[in-house]
């Protein structure tokens, strides 16, 4: 079972304190919903740019799907030989 771990994005948008908070729920959770409220971004393209930055401020093991106005953050499985 997946255990799935939910977060909003407000009106401060993406802060270095923000990208903390998702990193201490990987440590729980290995996918992470963000729903990002309107006072955030109105737009589909600055909603693109956020998932970038959470991606590159994240690092390289970590993959994201938008839904709407809910970014989907994914932490990929070690496989291990």
């Amino acid at each position: 079972m997946v255990m799935v771990g939910k977060v909003q994005m407000g009106k401060a948008g993406l802060t270095d304190n923000f990208i903390k908070t998702l990193e201490n729920h990987f440590k729980k959770y290995s996918i992470i919903k963000i729903s990002v409220l309107k006072s955030c971004c109105r737009d589909r393209e600055e909603l693109k740019k956020i998932a970038d930055k959470i991606v590159s401020s994240l690092g390289n093991h970590y993959n994201v799907k938008t839904i709407g106005w809910t970014l989907i953050v994914r932490k990929w499985k070690r496989v291990v030989k």
